[in-house]
C-alpha cells in the first residue's frame, strides 16, 4: 500500500468530486433514475468526515505556533494570522457539519421518489 501525504489525499478527494460532477450530468449512463440520486446523496460520508480533518489541521497549525515553528510573511502579528486560520477552520467545520445534516434531509426527501414509465 502506498502512503500518500495529506496534500495528495486532498487532491485525490478533489479529483473524485470532479469525477462525480461529470458522472451526475444529465443523460449520463448509470444516472437516470431517482434511485441513482438517492444512492449518491445517501453517502454523506465525505461531509461527515471532513470536520475531523479540519480540526486536526487547526491543531497542527496551533502546535507549530506554540512550538515556535511559524513566522508570517505579512506585517500582521503571527498570533492574529493563526487566529484567522483557526477561526476559518472552525467556520468550515460548522459548514461541513451543516452540509452533512442537509444531505441527510435531502436523502430522506428523495426516499419516496420512484421512476415512472
Amino acid at each position: 500500500m502506498t502512503t500518500k501525504t495529506p496534500a495528495e489525499l486532498s487532491d485525490a478527494a478533489a479529483e473524485a468530486i470532479r469525477g462525480l460532477n461529470h458522472a451526475t450530468q444529465a443523460a449520463k449512463d448509470g444516472f437516470e433514475h431517482p434511485g441513482d440520486a438517492y444512492s449518491v446523496i445517501g453517502n454523506p460520508t465525505l461531509a461527515q468526515r471532513l470536520p475531523q480533518a479540519l480540526d486536526q489541521i487547526a491543531q497542527f497549525v496551533t502546535r507549530l505556533e506554540t512550538e515556535g515553528h511559524l513566522r508570517s510573511d505579512r506585517e500582521r502579528n503571527l498570533a492574529d494570522e493563526v487566529a484567522a486560520v483557526t477561526a476559518g477552520l472552525r467556520m468550515s467545520t460548522d459548514d461541513a457539519e451543516a452540509l452533512a445534516d442537509h444531505l441527510n434531509a435531502v436523502h430522506s426527501a428523495l426516499s419516496p421518489l420512484a421512476w415512472k414509465d
